[in-house]
């Protein structure tokens, strides 16, 4: 079943409004079966394919002129396995919708981004993750995969069933197929305690190994032009809940970090001297609070301020070094950031393309409000994050090619050979893929 795209005339636009693309059809499947079909039918026109969810990356990843699959129809769950503690999703299921499910069936990941929008196969082939000392990102927790390769047939994946396919496909990039079903490993329904406090900068680079070492799940974010940080920790709670009150939770969630932010954004970008005071103010706003909630509560949160952003893994060993070197680049270049940077981790893992393949990583995230120039600020930021060997999110803001990643991935040649043997023909192509993975 063919549609129309969003916008006008036909034209597909992401969230960050930065990337656009007029694919000759949409294709909206509601089986498995329909969607195999349009990729034989994209395949004997001669039509490149991609699949896209909700738009959240910022690169043009999912951009395509040939035929564009919204999997908006293949949602829900399929299976949920108590014995094995696994569920079984189709690709198109928004995570809000499945960490709603999962909570109400008593079970919950055991790790998640903080932004819910996106689909599971979106957030997961393009590396999405949160923070957590032993627990890593979302794709980190899957256990099987199903997706239809070049010539329309259905493969499916796991550590045992074609297991080079799943080191691989976990984080595809849709490079190797479009994904149709995610089966991700479940545990019981657990709380968390979230501790949220400002701390100064300086001090969270002095304790950043033991800070780290001490809680689950550790993440801070830094206010450029100032030496303020707001750290949060979120740490495992035998309870009782507590969660926070609906007045706090809306004027801090909803009115000082997305209301009040937004027309501090609008006054930035309007008049870009303003930024440093705006900043010290908005790294005051925030209190210290606490709260006990199930995971999806804490973990998320309610993004409504458009922006674009950059984001990189270091090693962690190199985190400080390299934070030291993005504070001292603002301080010193006359630029005007009125986006926090925000920092995270993440354990080592085994996924071809993940961020944090083979290295314990850390995450460093440059944000411009949407309609800012941010070429500058990231541009200068990239250059610190390369010299430090990063690797870029496969989904935010980055000029790296195929030979730079040939570089930082020790596995790299393993994943282009994956692809020569799936998609030898190149279906499933687009600019962005050319660039990442060479032609």
């Amino acid at each position: 079943m063919s549609s129309t795209a969003n916008g006008k005339n036909g034209t597909w636009r992401n969230w960050g409004g930065n990337v656009s693309a007029r694919p000759v059809r949409q294709v909206t499947p509601a089986s498995v079966e329909e969607l195999a079909g349009a990729v034989r039918r994209a395949r004997e026109d001669g039509l490149k394919v991609k699949a896209v969810g909700t738009g959240h990356s910022f690169t043009s990843i999912a951009a395509t002129d040939g035929v564009l699959i919204r999997p908006q129809l293949l949602t829900g769950i399929r299976t949920i396995d108590r014995a094995s503690m696994t569920v079984t999703v189709e690709a198109g299921t928004p995570l809000k919708r499945l960490n709603a499910a999962l909570a109400r069936e008593g079970l919950s990941l055991t790790n998640m981004g903080d932004i819910m929008e996106q689909t599971v196969s979106g957030a997961t082939s393009t590396g999405t993750h949160g923070t957590g000392r032993t627990s890593g990102s979302i794709a980190a927790q899957i256990k099987a995969l199903e997706l239809v390769t070049a010539d329309g047939s259905v493969l499916t994946c796991s550590e045992k069933e074609n297991p080079e396919v799943f080191a691989a496909a976990r984080i595809g990039l849709g490079a190797l197929g479009v994904v149709t079903a995610i089966t991700f490993a479940v545990e019981p329904l657990f709380l968390l305690t979230a501790r949220e406090e400002p701390m100064p900068f300086e001090r969270v680079l002095a304790e950043f190994d033991q800070l780290w070492a001490e809680n689950e799940h550790f993440e801070f974010y830094w206010f450029p032009h100032t030496g303020n940080t707001n750290t949060k920790r979120n740490n495992r709670s035998a309870g009782p809940g507590q969660p926070v009150g609906r007045f706090a939770g809306w004027y801090e969630d909803e009115f000082l970090s997305n209301g009040v932010f937004q027309v501090a954004q609008w006054v930035g970008r309007a008049v870009p001297a303003t930024v440093p005071a705006i900043a010290r103010i908005s790294s005051r706003a925030l209190s210290a609070r606490t709260y006990t909630d199930i995971p999806h509560q804490v973990y998320t949160s309610p993004r409504r301020v458009r922006f674009v952003e950059m984001e990189y893994a270091v090693p962690r060993a190199a985190l400080v070094r390299t934070l030291r070197e993005l504070k001292s680049l603002v301080d010193r270049s006359g630029l005007r950031v009125s986006f926090p940077v925000e920092v995270r981790t993440a354990p080592a893992d085994d996924i071809t393309l993940s961020t944090a393949s083979g290295r314990d990583s850390a995450y460093i995230a440059v944000h411009m409000f949407r309609g800012t120039p941010y070429q500058a600020y990231f541009t200068a930021a990239e250059r610190i994050f390369t010299a430090h060997e990063g690797r870029p999110h496969w989904g935010k803001v980055h000029t790296r090619n195929a030979e730079y990643f040939s570089r930082v991935y020790p596995r790299f040649g393993e994943f282009t050979a994956l692809r020569d043997r799936l998609d030898p023909d190149r279906l499933f192509q687009n600019d962005y893929l050319r660039r990442v993975l060479g032609a």
